[in-house]
């Protein structure tokens, strides 16, 4: 009677224990942990959103060596720059064109598209660091973080430089309406972002 006594109870006790262990299951799969721990603020992404006065970008890399994770988010960084300004000038220089009138549309369309490639290569000798932080993960990786911007007046001045130097597009080229769009477009690009 003891025996059965016994075995009568640690059974109960298994289903007991399987049945707060299938609870415990069902409780791990909610949709919070489907998604994952959302990051709302990650460093130095507040000082690369870009606004009216300044271009910028910001990026994070990871590699096991610390130079390397630093250098893979200052690349990463440009590109996002690059692929910014070379938006913003293209609407500019797509209103321009539209507004302005030209005759020999495409024509000047690729010339536009020529000179919004190479300035926007250019600036990146101008480009300013704004912030850099670095964080050591439990594996013993490295995250690196940065912000990088370059000002909008080197930007349309690089612009305005080689469209007055480009025969053909002189004599057509409004330099007040070409800054009054381009200040439109970077007015319009800090309401989108919201800052």
């Amino acid at each position: 009677m003891k025996i059965k006594r016994t075995i009568g109870i640690s059974l109960l006790v298994m289903l007991i224990a399987f049945g707060f262990e299938g609870c415990k299951s069902k409780q791990k799969v909610s949709a919070k942990d489907a998604v994952g721990k959302m990051m709302d603020d990650l460093p130095c992404t507040k000082e690369g959103r870009s606004d009216k006065k300044y271009f910028r970008a910001s990026s994070m890399a990871t590699s096991t060596d610390l130079q390397l994770s630093k250098e893979k988010a200052l690349l990463l960084a440009k590109q996002r720059l690059v692929t910014l300004i070379k938006s913003t000038t293209k609407s500019v220089t797509d209103r321009y064109i539209n507004e302005r009138g030209f005759s020999n549309v495409s024509e000047v369309e690729s010339k536009f598209e020529n000179i919004t490639r190479e300035v926007a290569n250019e600036t990146l000798s101008n480009v300013v660091v704004v912030c850099e932080k670095s964080s050591v993960l439990d594996d013993g990786r490295y995250n690196s973080f940065i912000a990088i911007e370059v000002n909008r007046d080197d930007v349309l001045t690089g612009m305005e430089q080689r469209l007055s130097n480009d025969k053909k597009l002189q004599v057509d080229y409004d330099k007040k309406k070409f800054e009054e769009i381009f200040n439109e477009e970077m007015e319009k690009m800090k309401e989108e972002r919201g800052y």
